[in-house]
């Protein structure tokens, strides 16, 4: 019995292959307990649920650019081997960026699952960021791009096109403040960033963007961190309406909440290991189930959302969960 994976290719069936949250901390302290969670809350699911984000864009302090990337590759290097960690460095045009990626990448870039590239204007900038990767010897890790303008909007879709890049990412705030006033404050917050039109053009082209190519599409973070019920809104959305399958987190209160929204719900779960089981056993081929016909374009849709299931930590039913014991399983 052919695996799904090895059925239900093209370059939407990788779209879930990463975790649904990615939590950014840029102190010291809160990076570490950052991971310190993260390792707990593995054990708890037993899986990586969210990706760790040690940031040196906000997180350093002028004039400690250097100090900061070398405590990021510590971390980095320290974290236990199933962690799942990543950093976002200075933007190319940063007189910092050049030693980041060389101190981190240089020095941890085996231990990262990507590099988070902030202030990403076009191809570029990829290209820039890629070739300061090669530099310092990180020839494989994985890229992820903060869209934060109206020009790198317009761009996303090449942006996402290059092999180098995983993931887009949405910056809200940057965006709304790149309009020179033309979008008001409230954009920036929640349920603004959800209904002015600029703002709902902007994420719609990038979550496009990013399916047109098999990459993850990433909504912005929720600062109204203390306010759990914007932050349940905003992933919901996101998830449900707006095409996005990962979220940022900012506050450690917020990690559950995203994995609750973009988690699918148990009958969903269900019914798909049911539909791919008995496709499984008709050799892929199109099915008649209770009525309705399933080819493989919906298979690849239960197959992804099984995945995200087994990312978000979900119960696997028994029936499939052959499929992920093999630890390739959830890379496609």
């Amino acid at each position: 019995m052919q695996h799904p994976r090895d059925v239900l290719q093209g370059p939407q069936a990788a779209a879930t292959a990463i975790p649904v949250c990615d939590h950014y901390s840029g102190t010291p302290e809160r990076m570490q307990k950052s991971l310190q969670l993260q390792a707990a809350m593995s054990a708890e699911f037993g899986v990586c649920v969210f990706d760790v984000t040690l940031d040196c864009e906000d997180g350093a302090a002028v004039g400690s650019e250097a100090e900061h990337a070398a405590l990021v590759a510590r971390l980095a290097q320290s974290a236990v081997a199933e962690a799942r960690v990543a950093a976002r460095v200075h933007p190319v045009d940063h007189a910092a960026f050049a030693g980041d990626v060389a101190t981190i990448a240089g020095e941890a870039g085996h231990r990262l699952c990507h590099l988070m590239l902030p202030k990403c204007e076009s191809v570029d900038d990829v290209l820039a960021a890629e070739r300061a990767l090669e530099r310092a010897g990180a020839h494989a890790l994985p890229l992820h791009v903060l869209i934060e303008s109206p020009a790198a909007v317009q761009q996303a879709f090449e942006i996402a096109a290059h092999p180098r890049v995983q993931s887009l990412s949405f910056g809200l705030m940057d965006f709304v403040s790149a309009h020179a006033g033309a979008i008001p404050a409230t954009a920036m917050g929640s349920p603004g960033q959800f209904e002015h039109p600029l703002v709902v053009r902007a994420k719609l082209e990038i979550a496009s963007a990013c399916h047109a190519y098999g990459k993850v599409p990433s909504h912005c973070v929720v600062t109204e961190f203390s306010d759990l019920g914007a932050l349940r809104s905003a992933a919901g959305l996101a998830a449900s309406r707006f095409g996005f399958t990962r979220m940022w987190s900012i506050h450690p209160a917020q990690i559950r909440p995203i994995l609750e929204a973009f988690a699918p719900a148990a009958d969903d779960i269900d019914a798909a290991a049911k539909v791919l089981l008995a496709a499984a056993q008709a050799d892929w081929a199109p099915i008649n189930f209770h009525g309705v016909l399933h080819d493989r374009a919906s298979y690849r849709y239960f197959w992804q959302l099984l995945v995200r299931a087994q990312r978000t930590g979900r119960a696997i039913p028994d029936s499939v969960r052959h499929w992920f014991e093999d630890a390739g399983a959830i890379a496609h």
